[in-house]
């Protein structure tokens, strides 16, 4: 399995042109992460702007996956909880390349994004995915727990509503 150099990501102009066209290729390629084909690049710019400027805050953490010079794949850490969850975040934006699919980019991205979030003191962690071409076998797969089933969550981003799937991982002592 090839090893990928995991970092977290800054706003810089390069980051937020490779974020964005990730983005835009997981939409058109049908991954519900939030948004609708056909997306703009300038929406896609727009949203990681908005997001590497909370990670600067410290209110979440973007973790970006290389396979070399290339971004290959991303996953957010949301760390802004009430304060009568300090313990907890959310797992957000998981996507990989279509190109570098099925070759560990997720896992390894769901692995740095766990012992990101136990550096800071999180204890439990949340995510959703999609019941139509989500990722539930990964996360099964790396110990998450179903919690249970939404239907007709969310558009699907060619149409049509599907599902979500509620999920959680305890990663220490609560």
């Amino acid at each position: 399995m090839p090893d990928f150099d995991i970092r977290p990501l800054a706003a810089s102009t390069a980051t937020v042109s490779n974020l964005s066209e990730i983005l835009v290729e997981v939409v058109a390629n049908g991954g519900s992460v939030g948004f609708m084909h056909p997306l703009a690049p300038e929406a896609a710019r727009a949203f990681w702007d908005g997001a590497l400027a909370a990670a600067g805050r410290d209110e979440r953490v973007v973790l970006g996956a290389w396979d070399g010079e290339i971004l290959v794949g991303t996953v957010t850490l949301l760390l802004d909880c009430p304060p009568n969850q300090p313990h907890r975040a959310e797992i957000a934006k998981l996507m990989t390349r279509v190109s570098h699919r099925g070759r560990g980019v997720a896992a390894a991205l769901m692995r740095a994004a766990e012992a990101v979030a136990v550096k800071h003191g999180r204890t439990l962690l949340v995510l959703d995915t999609a019941t139509e071409g989500g990722a539930s076998g990964l996360y099964e797969g790396l110990g998450y727990v179903l919690a249970g089933t939404i239907p007709d969550y969310a558009f699907k981003p060619h149409g049509g509503l599907t599902g979500t799937m509620i999920y959680w991982k305890q990663l220490g002592p609560s």
